[in-house]
């Protein structure tokens, strides 16, 4: 059979043969291309590295305009300052200031909606999911109290404020796990 004979013959894999030898050696070319292109790369990696230079300005400003639009938007749980009511009797001290604590309106919405909906759930819920539930919600309440009145003391306190918001927040995944566990008729 001839070598064409051989190549219309083919049926299956294991009819062509395992290997082939190129008919001449390709690496020196290969090379040759690699070192022109090389130079070449090189060359131009001075005008890469200008308009990359763009891109990074671009992205510190997407940062921070993320970190802006971050800021805006947690400024719904910061402390609202007001100036505080001074009787007549009283002498005003130099930055007597009253913080009191601007929530979101759409927070104590939700949260309301879910408080009024806990004792149905509770009760939805089995006993010992129920005792966990109670002491958690209990623990977190006293915190929030603790906290608040240690900043009536120290208005100016980050970290008491940053413990606040995080006490409120460990409330409302304690309230939506358990609207969602009593919705789904399983325990927490």
């Amino acid at each position: 059979m001839t070598e064409r004979g051989a190549k219309d013959s083919v049926m299956t894999l294991r009819d062509l043969p395992q290997a082939i030898e190129p008919a001449r050696d390709l690496w020196p070319q290969i090379e040759a291309r690699i070192g022109r292109n090389g130079v070449r790369a090189v060359a131009a990696g001075g005008a890469r590295r200008g308009a990359v230079a763009p891109l990074r300005w671009l992205a510190a400003a997407a940062m921070v305009g993320c970190v802006a639009v971050g800021v805006w938007i947690g400024r719904s749980m910061l402390p609202g300052v007001a100036p505080a009511p001074l009787a007549q009797s009283a002498r005003p001290e130099s930055g007597a200031l009253q913080t009191a604590w601007v929530s979101d309106p759409r927070y104590q919405r939700e949260r309301e909606q879910l408080m009024r909906s806990l004792g149905a759930q509770l009760a939805a819920l089995p006993p010992a999911s129920r005792a966990k539930v109670m002491a958690s919600l209990a623990t977190i309440q006293q915190a929030k109290q603790e906290l608040e009145g240690a900043l009536g003391r120290d208005p100016g306190n980050a970290l008491l404020q940053e413990l606040l918001v995080n006490t409120y927040q460990d409330e409302m995944r304690v309230l939506t796990d358990v609207h969602e566990a009593s919705d789904a008729g399983k325990g927490i």
